[in-house]
């Protein structure tokens, strides 16, 4: 897992034997079960946790003529280093929704 800054934007990349999650943002906006990666002031992902399991998915947008998006499955480790990581740049929209989410999801 890599949680960092670079290039002026945030990149967060997970890689597993099946898969690479990775995506550049500049903030993360965060909500009840969500947390939405914002790059230019759109939507590029997101992560979310909407049924309360351990599933917790990220998905990425995907740009084409019709709107789509690639899902995988995050650890919920992975999920707290990235809020962990852009709270400390001081890239987190709103630190009260911030504190909601861990409570809801991490």
């Amino acid at each position: 897992m890599l949680v960092t800054e670079h290039d002026g934007r945030m990149l967060a990349r997970m890689e597993t034997d099946e898969m690479v999650f990775e995506v550049t943002f500049d903030e993360v906006e965060p909500t009840d079960v969500t947390l939405r990666f914002l790059r230019d002031g759109e939507k590029v992902g997101s992560i979310y946790n909407d049924d309360g399991t351990e599933r917790t998915m990220a998905r990425l947008v995907v740009d084409g003529d019709a709107t789509d998006f690639i899902g995988v499955h995050v650890p919920k480790e992975f999920v707290a280093e990235v809020l962990d990581a852009a709270g400390e740049a001081g890239r987190v929209t709103d630190e009260g929704a911030a504190e909601g989410y861990r409570l809801r999801v991490l």
